[in-house]
């Protein structure tokens, strides 16, 4: 019993071993363990080939280049407008179908039940109509009073009593006048239009709900203004004025181009003591609010050292390029030389660290593959 109760647990043992051996492997590769590395501290080695003739070269040069920071952002609408409902009723028709269609100003987007706001204006113009008639018969009244006034036939009594209510018929009709005035706007907010040609960015209400004054029932924004708002940390959007450009990046989209400086926020974020920049410009199709964009901002200039991205290639975890060394026994030797690059530019990429000004380089490292084995 013994022995068997020792050859469970060995062989529970060798299997616990097995498990870690093989994620210990498993992490070892997934480091780059197995990969061919540099050693630390050794010196790139000769090819030991010659160039062979006709292979291209470059002599690398230092060329000053404008040094560009990022400052990610957002695409905004510059105006987006809510629609609301500015009276308690219920939708009889809506007429936006989905978020995303397109309107123009003007357009219907909702009707709202009116029959109580009709009744409520045919009733102030019969109100109207009433006062009016009240009036024109205090004026005739008053004329004929005022002509027997004349004759010394009616009293002063008489004429002034006739005069107020002349006067009172008069402020009742503008009375009336503001009621029904007031009544047939009221019977306007029954019809939504649309303030603006724009999108429909969200629809909240449907055809039978009933809304209530001030509630939201869709949003819109003009495609055709846009901006960009991003923030910009305090060294650099104190060198930004309004109206002036800047590069601007849609990466989605793979749209470069640039654009005005519209509005610098005069107030720093607490806690990264950056501003709010905006900036508009013409819009491209395809620019939808809430994007992901960077502005391109200029920082000064700087010497940097570009080649080829064809004249790079990988050893172990570092890259190189092949310099063309001195001459001997009549022929140029090769040599890798181990290189920190920077960020890429087209067909070109920077050279941090490695390369000094005048040193020749092949510029087609695949030109020597064959030549060296490899």
């Amino acid at each position: 019993m013994n022995l068997r109760s020792l050859g469970a647990g060995l062989r529970k043992s060798l299997v616990g071993l097995l498990v870690l051996a093989a994620m210990t492997v498993l992490v070892l590769w997934l480091s780059g363990f197995f990969a061919e590395r540099v050693p630390a501290g050794q010196e790139p080695a000769e090819l030991g080939i010659a160039l062979p003739p006709g292979t291209p070269t470059l002599t690398v040069q230092a060329a000053e280049v404008e040094l560009v920071e990022e400052a990610v952002g957002t695409v905004r609408a510059i105006q987006e407008v809510r629609i609301a409902s500015r009276i308690l009723a219920r939708i009889r028709e809506m007429h936006v179908a989905a978020a995303g269609q397109a309107v123009k100003a003007g357009e219907v987007l909702v009707e709202l039940e009116d029959d109580d706001l009709s009744a409520a204006l045919r009733e102030a113009e019969a109100a109207l109509r009433s006062a009016t008639e009240t009036r024109d018969q205090a004026e005739r009244d008053l004329a004929r009073t005022q002509e027997l006034f004349g004759q010394k036939i009616a009293s002063e009594l008489e004429l002034e009593r006739d005069r107020t209510r002349f006067e009172n018929s008069e402020a009742e009709v503008a009375r009336a006048t503001q009621a029904a005035a007031a009544a047939e706007t009221r019977l306007d907010f029954a019809v939504i239009r649309a303030p603006i040609d724009g999108i429909v960015i969200d629809k909240l209400r449907e055809k039978g709900d009933t809304v209530t004054p001030g509630e939201v029932l869709m949003s819109l924004y003009d495609p055709g203004r846009m901006q960009l708002v991003a923030s910009v940390r305090e060294q650099l959007a104190t060198r930004l004025q309004v109206g002036g450009e800047v590069g601007v990046a849609v990466d989605s989209l793979g749209l470069r181009c640039s654009g005005t400086v519209s509005e610098i926020v005069p107030l720093a974020e607490a806690g990264s003591r950056a501003f709010d920049v905006k900036v508009t410009g013409p819009c491209p199709p395809g620019v939808f609010s809430g994007m992901f964009g960077r502005l391109l901002l200029p920082r000064g200039t700087a010497e940097e050292i570009r080649v080829p991205r064809t004249a790079v290639r990988g050893f172990g975890q570092v890259d190189q390029v092949l310099v063309v060394g001195d001459a001997t026994g009549g022929a140029a030797r090769v040599l890798r030389r181990f290189v920190v690059l920077g960020e890429e530019h087209g067909a070109q990429v920077t050279v941090l660290s490695g390369l000094e000004a005048g040193e020749t380089i092949v510029a087609d490292a695949r030109a020597l593959r064959g030549a060296e084995g490899r």
